[in-house]
């Protein structure tokens, strides 16, 4: 079994020339070389696998070679890499400097390139600064880092800064086609650029991934071996939601975002890329920005088909509802209900019912599904004329109309009252601000305005032994609903009941407050079940009033030890719950 080199190692260049996406960079040191304008420290920075060190590597050979030397000479004696993440000490640093002092035996310079230079400690910099600033005529600083913030700033002043770069996709790309060809390997135009995009500037990891993929496809690559291998979405499934989104087909979307989370892929990346497809396809709808469409040819077809089809407002809404959603996924509790929702509002965008207005809010299903027949509007209209009229809406009181539900069928509707609504405005009103009182006036002047003709209400007559049933009616209907804070205050005591007046007495004034918030309610149910409406409770507040009796088992404990001490001892002898 022949030993195997990787892609990244075999194929490093030697040149300046055979370097890839950083031609700027290459020019400037060649034309530093040839002038002898080249400083003796200088500073790589940039992303990964860009090539900081391969340039490093091929400076230090160009800089020592002459007429008299081979070209596969590497100079070994002359070039001396350090790595700072783990030679990050003042210790190292002194030994390079020691180093430093000794003249070369063969070639013109001694070349020392630091990687990683960012790793080395504060005192490791400190002692480096003055062999940077004047180091012997033979000697050459390179120092590469991918995070040149992390280093201080006076060894950036004795430097010169070279910034690498990330490598384009199309650079990326043809140097993957030269690799194949070389390789003797058939590789797709698309399964190259998915592999330079996955890359993400970066033309190591774009070597390492073309050798992954080959191990697993042989000599034929292809778009679907590289989406598999690389569990990356392919384009098919961006184009194939695009297309029931645009037809309105909202289940088949739905059970299409189910197939692609079985298949494993995450849904922070589905609506990503999906926000991404949107704004390719925006872009092909102009000639002027076709070229900003980064995919292959096959592909670039496709999306130029389907650009057609899709309109740019559909494709604006699209791309701002997508882009929202991704900003809101890693912060949503149920992220899976978060894009079908966001499914949900892109299939309604061009609902063909649906008359799309910009100031209107994006609903998730159109509101042309629950429109109302002008005949039923026409009939609840005649009847609203009979009935007392409601003052028109306002901006600031928009929720003061009548609402109309559909239930099960057309001739079913229900109208909620204006009263009932202005009941509802008024416990969300605050009453800290001029605007809010001046609300709160106007909710007030409805209420009023909808109160019935007082002779009208019904004033019959009831027992004692009728209060007090309707009253531990109301208590137990309190205790069902959960509201056992309530419960206990109005069980706390019996009532007394003077004509039509309700007493009640309470030993504090926090639980005359208490009841007094709940009194609306309390009377409304007195006064509908006993038909008397002349019914009205006094509260009143007496601090030596005590409880009748405890309300809850711990109480009732408390209250049996303090007439009889023996019941602690009793329930520490059989050890007894409470």
């Amino acid at each position: 079994m022949e030993h195997f080199i990787v892609s990244a190692r075999k194929y490093r260049p030697s040149t300046f020339e055979s370097v890839v996406g950083q031609k700027a960079i290459t020019k400037t040191l060649e034309n530093a070389i040839d002038n002898n304008h080249l400083a003796q420290a200088l500073l790589f920075t940039g992303p990964r696998g860009v090539g900081k060190t391969t340039c490093a590597r091929i400076l230090a050979k160009k800089i020592n070679a002459d007429e008299n030397h081979k070209e596969d000479e590497d100079f070994a004696f002359n070039i001396f890499e350090l790595d700072a993440a783990s030679n990050n000490s003042v210790d190292d640093i002194r030994n390079l400097i020691d180093q430093v002092r000794i003249p070369p035996q063969v070639g013109k310079y001694k070349v020392y390139i630091i990687d990683e230079v960012h790793m080395l400690s504060s005192a490791a910099f400190n002692a480096f600064l003055k062999t940077l600033e004047e180091p012997p005529k033979h000697a050459i600083f390179i120092l590469a880092t991918t995070e040149k913030h992390k280093i201080i700033p006076t060894i950036l002043s004795r430097c010169q800064i070279f910034d690498f770069k990330r490598i384009t996709v199309n650079d990326i790309k043809q140097q993957l086609a030269e690799v194949a060809k070389a390789e003797e390997i058939d590789a797709e135009d698309d399964a190259l650029h998915i592999i330079a995009q996955k890359a993400d500037g970066a033309m190591r990891d774009a070597l390492s991934i073309f050798d992954r993929v080959v191990s697993f496809s042989g000599k034929t690559l292809t778009r679907q071996a590289v989406t598999e291998n690389l569990n990356v979405l392919d384009y098919t499934y961006y184009f194939e939601m695009t297309q029931l989104l645009m037809e309105n087909k909202i289940p088949s979307a739905l059970i299409q975002f189910d197939a692609i989370l079985a298949k494993g892929f995450d849904g922070h990346h589905f609506i990503s890329g999906l926000a991404s497809h949107f704004r390719d396809l925006l872009v092909c709808k102009n000639k002027e920005t076709i070229d900003l469409l980064e995919v292959g040819e096959q592909v670039k077809e496709m999306y130029l088909k389907q650009s057609v089809q899709a309109s740019q407002a559909f494709l604006i809404d699209a791309i701002e509802l997508a882009n929202s959603c991704d900003l809101k996924y890693k912060n949503s509790r149920n992220q899976r209900l978060l894009v079908e929702l966001c499914l949900l509002q892109l299939g309604s965008l061009t609902h063909e019912a649906e008359k799309k207005n910009p100031n209107d809010k994006l609903k998730i299903i159109p509101p042309s599904f629950f429109k109302v027949s002008e005949n039923l509007i026409e009939k609840l209209a005649s009847k609203e004329e009979d009935e007392t009229k409601v003052e028109a809406r306002t901006e600031e009181d928009s929720e003061n109309e009548v609402v109309v539900e559909t239930v099960k069928e057309e001739e079913k509707i229900v109208l909620n009252r204006p009263q009932i609504i202005a009941e509802r405005n008024a416990q969300k009103v605050s009453a800290f601000s001029l605007k809010s009182i001046q609300k709160k006036q106007a909710i007030k002047k409805v209420l009023v305005s909808q109160q019935p003709d007082q002779d009208a209400l019904p004033t019959e007559d009831f027992s004692e032994e009728d209060f007090i049933k309707v009253w531990q009616k109301y208590t137990k209907k309190l205790e069902k609903q959960g509201q056992f804070n309530m419960h206990s205050h109005l069980t706390m005591g019996v009532p007394r009941l003077e004509g039509s007046l309700i007493h009640l007495v309470f030993p504090n004034s926090t639980i005359k407050v208490e009841v007094e918030r709940a009194k609306t309610k309390l009377l409304t149910y007195l006064r509908s079940t006993l038909q008397n409406y002349e019914i009205d409770l006094s509260i009143e507040v007496d601090e030596t009033e005590i409880k009748r009796y405890a309300y809850t088992p711990m109480e009732k404990f408390q209250k049996l030890s303090e007439k009889n001490p023996l019941i602690e001892n009793l329930r520490k002898e059989f050890d007894l719950d409470i």
